[in-house]
């Protein structure tokens, strides 16, 4: 038999962040279902059936055969990948029962509501970087406070602790740290939350957080209320955060399309599904086959882990006519994955979409001469992280 090819978890190609490996390729053109091993030095090396096409990712993501593939263990260590609470620790009926508590927070009509607010958040930033000047690194004062105040007021949590939450959220979201280190910050993580939980618990505020603790308190252990928040501000700041570093570093690269973003606001909200699936923050998904089921007539185990390559089936050739490897805001919306598929679709994404839709227009109105100020080769993506973005960019104009 053949030894499984190693693939990097993250896979893009080394000198263009922005593409899939080449190695995704060539496994997207096999008719078969590649085993791949995927290194992780907090799991530990495991072997993966990769999903890499389109349609195949649709199907085995709306498939309830195919779970979560770290289900909560109340006996092992808590990490990210192992904590009550963490929607993406269970499946079936108790991922539902819990799920059902946060979708009023994120539904289209909430979303709409919170619009006046995120514009505010938004100009506010815009006057943080004209103050900050030319040579301003648009990450930290421009892409990473706008979702992460939306997300403190959504949750009731004190934007002024962002640099501790937002270093823990980095190194949660790190594959190259160890075990240990992920022990380590989850524990820090849990005792931050368990205080604000305590404060809740005692008198439910008015947002998110004291809403679920308000209404669904009695159902919950304070370790899943832990758990709840730690997703959510997780989840809420850091890959939006990403997306909006990543789409600004691509549309400086592409000054045709960044004037469709900010001069033709009617096909803003296309531009931001096409940004959604070119960028595709969240790379992979892995899951695991809760019993044997098959894909294109060939089977997966039951026990066998398996990954969907987010970024690779946004590309595939096969999903249309069209050549998706070209950035192309003004065409019609491609379908893509990048929220994932089936019950357990990212819960943000409407939110996420809003920022978006708020943010990149806004950013090249005010400054219609942004540029970089820095060679391109210099720009230093996150591209072995779980969540790919840009660690700095500093503009000028």
């Amino acid at each position: 038999m053949t030894e499984p090819r190693a693939l990097p978890i993250a896979a893009r190609a080394e000198d263009r962040p922005f593409d899939p490996a080449a190695e995704l390729y060539e496994l997207q053109r096999e008719e078969g279902l590649p085993r791949v091993t995927v290194p992780s030095p907090i799991l530990g090396d495991f072997e993966a059936v990769m999903i890499t096409r389109y349609e195949d990712a649709r199907s085995v993501l709306r498939d309830d055969r195919l779970r979560m593939g770290f289900v909560f263990d109340p006996e092992a260590p808590r990490t990210m990948l192992n904590q009550p609470g963490n929607l993406l620790n269970y499946n079936g009926d108790e991922h539902s029962r819990l799920r059902r508590m946060l979708t009023g927070a994120f539904s289209v009509k909430r979303v709409r509501a919170l619009r006046p607010m995120i514009e505010e958040i938004v100009s506010a930033r815009l006057d943080a970087l004209s103050e900050a000047g030319p040579g301003a690194d648009l990450v930290r004062v421009f892409s990473t406070p706008i979702p992460t105040m939306v997300i403190c007021e959504l949750l009731g949590v004190p934007y002024a602790d962002r640099a501790d939450f937002q270093h823990r959220a980095q190194v949660g979201l790190d594959v190259n740290t160890t075990r240990e280190v992920q022990i380590r910050n989850l524990a820090e993580m849990d005792e931050y939350m368990a205080g604000l939980v305590a404060d809740h618990r005692k008198q439910p505020g008015d947002n998110v957080l004291g809403g679920v603790v308000r209404d669904f308190g009695h159902e919950l252990t304070d370790d899943e209320l832990v758990g709840i928040g730690n997703m959510l501000l997780i989840a809420g700041h850091e890959t939006t955060a990403s997306m909006l570093s990543a789409s600004t570093a691509l549309l400086l690269q592409h000054p045709d399309q960044l004037a469709v973003v900010r001069d033709e606001p009617s096909k803003i909200d296309d531009a931001v599904e096409e940004l959604l699936r070119y960028c595709a923050p969240a790379t992979i998904m892995p899951r695991q086959a809760a019993a044997p089921m098959s894909v294109r007539g060939q089977r997966i185990e039951e026990g066998e882990r398996v990954v969907v390559s987010i970024l690779a089936a946004n590309r595939d050739p096969d999903a249309t006519e069209h050549d998706l490897d070209a950035l192309d805001v003004s065409r019609q919306p491609r379908p893509h994955v990048t929220f994932g598929h089936g019950v357990h679709q990212c819960l943000g994404q409407q939110l996420a979409r809003m920022e978006l839709r708020v943010a990149l227009p806004a950013l090249f109105d005010r400054f219609p001469t942004l540029k970089p100020a820095v060679p391109w080769e210099e720009i230093d993506y996150r591209t072995t992280a779980l969540v790919f973005g840009v660690r700095e960019l500093p503009v000028t104009w």
